[in-house]
């Protein structure tokens, strides 16, 4: 619903990034300061020339071209050399797979991510949170960017894996995946990368054998045991298409890699940004403990609160907002098209920006400012609000994301103040998600109150905003 400041957007234009370097174009942004670099292009055009080496790609933030673009399936593909970099590293799965297959490969994984097993991996999401806690001392200094990965792939990985697997083992997963998912976006602006000899190029191979070779005897152990686990994996050994045929080895490792990203890569991002907000924002802190001081009442953060923290949902909205996981949707023509007034030949890359689209400043009044209270006072236009993207391709873990989010940040933010070492921003590293990178941050433990004053209902006939999410 939009606000009643808010203005129409203007009809699209297009234009071209300038400060294309020889033979490199604008690569060298995209490595280096990629924000600061998308946050030049809107004085472009709502669709703008972009320069990758030897390829253009067409980056758009208008939001009626980024609605057309990911649901006009037939003028628009998930192919091309982009995606043939990411499969490199997750196979083709529902991440990655062309929309010809989605639908089928999206059937297989629903049941994964069905309501009826929410309450299990919120459990799981509860648990892992407090282990990783139990480690925390007040004073001590932690890399919060580096705990919430530890903390979303440990959860991802016992909610896919919740037998066979050994602590050792989670843990090489874990190195393994951080090493690929750094290497998978210099890959994709820089494809040459891989013809260059150089430490990087090892270290990032020898992840690669490793998570393929971990992720296989998982799936041998699995398939040998022949125990329902109640986990994903048992529910993907048990998927059978219309012929009777079960998945191949290779097309579970291909589902496991998708999970795992979607359940720790995107929702890592979105607590870590939020634990910095927060700490640049007092006064939005405040309002956080109050509300969790009032509901929790010093106990832990259940399934069952967040219907009763409000605020903690539209914190981890605002966050979405600024810092999209899926901050660049990339899809390829398939025929003659066009947009705003740009003709496309076939096989053009196109980049829908979420993060620029959340960032318009006719969209989202002082969009730049972290401000959760927009979401209550009716000022953000939820149809312009795409974290997760949009239509049949939208991330199949979105629920599953934005729960662990809620109930991570509750229970950290109940229990600990969280101080940057330094009081320089963020300097995001370029990531297939908008990662804040290394974020030194010192514990001090606070004690909740069992009653705090001052906490009004957020909304009027408020149920819960984690019911909608």
């Amino acid at each position: 619903m939009n606000g009643p400041e808010q203005e129409t957007p203007p009809a699209p234009r297009h234009g071209r990034a300038p400060g294309a370097w020889p033979l490199l174009g604008h690569l060298p942004y995209l490595a280096t300061r990629p924000l600061s670099f998308l946050d030049s292009l809107p004085g472009h055009g709502d669709v703008v020339r972009v320069r990758m080496g030897p390829r253009t790609a067409h980056v758009v933030s208008h939001p009626a071209l980024v609605r057309r673009v990911l649901t006009d399936r037939r003028s628009f593909d998930r192919s091309g050399v982009l995606y043939e970099k990411v499969r490199a590293l997750l196979g083709n799965g529902l991440a990655t797979c062309p929309n010809a297959e989605h639908r089928d490969q999206r059937r297989t994984l629903q049941p994964a991510f069905h309501h009826s097993l929410m309450d299990r991996y919120a459990a799981v999401m509860t648990a892992e949170t407090q282990v990783l806690t139990a480690r925390w001392r007040p004073g001590a200094v932690v890399d919060v960017t580096e705990e919430a990965f530890r903390l979303t792939t440990a959860v991802a990985v016992r909610t896919l894996f919740s037998a066979g697997i050994t602590a050792r083992a989670a843990e090489g997963l874990r190195e393994a995946l951080e090493v690929l998912l750094r290497g998978v976006y210099t890959r994709v602006v820089a494809p040459a990368v891989d013809r260059v000899p150089s430490p990087a190029r090892r270290r990032y191979r020898r992840a690669l054998a490793r998570w393929r070779t971990g992720v296989a005897a998982i799936v041998a152990a699995y398939r040998a045991a022949g125990v329902d686990h109640g986990d994903a994996l048992s529910l993907l050994l048990a998927v059978r298409d219309e012929h009777g045929r079960a998945l191949s080895d290779t097309e579970l490792g291909d589902q496991v890699a998708t999970l795992v990203l979607a359940g720790a890569e995107t929702t890592s991002s979105v607590l870590a940004w939020a634990l910095r907000l927060l700490a640049d924002h007092p006064e939005a802190a405040g309002r956080l403990h109050r509300e969790l001081d009032a509901v929790l009442a010093g106990g832990p953060v259940t399934a069952a609160d967040l219907p009763r923290l409000p605020y903690t949902a539209d914190v981890v909205r605002e966050v979405l907002r600024l810092y999209p996981p899926a901050w660049a949707i990339t899809r390829t023509t398939t025929r003659e098209t066009e947009l705003a007034g740009l003709p496309l030949a076939p096989g053009s890359t196109v980049i829908c920006c979420l993060y620029l689209l959340h960032r318009r400043r006719e969209l989202f009044p002082d969009a730049a400012r972290f401000d959760p209270d927009r979401w209550a006072a009716g000022e953000a236009p939820r149809d312009a609000w795409l974290p997760f993207g949009l239509g049949a391709t939208k991330c199949v873990g979105d629920v599953f994301g934005t729960v662990e989010a809620g109930l991570a940040l509750a229970a950290i933010a109940s229990r600990w103040h969280l101080t940057p070492v330094s009081p320089r921003p963020p300097r995001p590293v370029p990531r297939i998600v908008l990662s804040p990178g290394p974020q030194p941050m010192r514990l001090a433990e606070r004690v909740p109150g069992v009653r705090a004053a001052g906490v009004a209902p957020h909304r009027a006939g408020d149920r819960g905003a984690f019911t909608e999410l």
